[in-house]
C-alpha cells in the first residue's frame, strides 16, 4: 500500500498512550498493509501505529524482518498476562530513536493476549527474541520508548544530541 513516515524523538505523540482497536474493517486492514511495508521498508522487525502517528493500540512485527517471506504477525489491543524472568537486552535500537543503541532489561517469557488482524481473540507464549520485541511495541502503544528503560544520564546524553542536531538542521 504506502510506506509512511515513522516518527522521531522527541515528537510528543510518541509519548501519548493509544486507544483500543474496535474496528476491524477495510480502514484497519488498509493501515495494517502500510505497517508492515513501512516496517520492511526501514527495515526493522517491529512497529507500533503510533510510530506512524495513528493512536491505536496495534502492533505487526516480525523476528526475521525478511521482506520476501513476510511471515509478519499482528497483535491489536495486547495485555501482559504473564511475565517471568529478566535478561538484558543487548543493543536494542527502535525506529523511532535513531541512531541510538542501549541495554534494555526485559522479560526473558511472556504471555499476551490480543486479537488479530480480524478481531478474533488470541494468546501468545513467546520467549527471547520475539518476546522482547513484543515488549519494546507494547511499550509504544503505552507512550514508553526503550530510552525511558535505560539510565538518566545516557538518555539526558541521547536527548542533548537530538537537541543539537535539530538546532542545526533550523539554522
Amino acid at each position: 500500500m504506502a510506506i509512511r513516515s515513522i516518527l522521531t524523538y522527541p515528537d510528543p505523540f510518541l509519548k501519548q498512550s493509544t486507544l483500543p482497536v474496535t474496528d476491524f474493517g477495510q480502514a484497519l486492514q488498509d493501515l495494517i498493509q502500510d505497517m508492515v511495508d513501512t516496517m520492511y521498508e526501514a527495515p526493522g522487525v517491529g512497529l507500533a501505529a503510533n510510530q506512524i502517528g495513528e493512536p491505536l493500540s496495534l502492533i505487526v512485527y516480525d523476528p526475521d524482518a525478511d521482506p520476501e517471506k513476510r511471515a509478519f504477525r499482528v497483535l491489536a489491543n495486547p495485555r501482559l498476562l504473564e511475565s517471568e524472568g529478566s535478561a538484558v537486552s543487548e543493543n536494542e535500537g527502535c525506529l523511532s530513536v535513531p541512531d541510538f543503541r542501549a541495554n534494555v532489561n526485559r522479560f526473558t517469557r511472556i504471555r499476551v493476549e490480543g486479537q488479530n488482524e480480524k478481531g478474533e481473540p488470541l494468546t501468545l507464549d513467546l520467549e527471547g527474541f520475539e518476546a522482547v520485541i513484543v515488549q519494546h511495541e507494547m511499550d509504544h502503544l503505552a507512550g514508553i520508548l526503550f530510552i525511558d528503560r535505560i539510565s538518566p544520564l545516557k538518555r539526558s546524553l541521547y536527548a542533548k544530541r537530538v537537541a543539537k542536531q535539530i538546532r542545526r538542521e533550523m539554522a
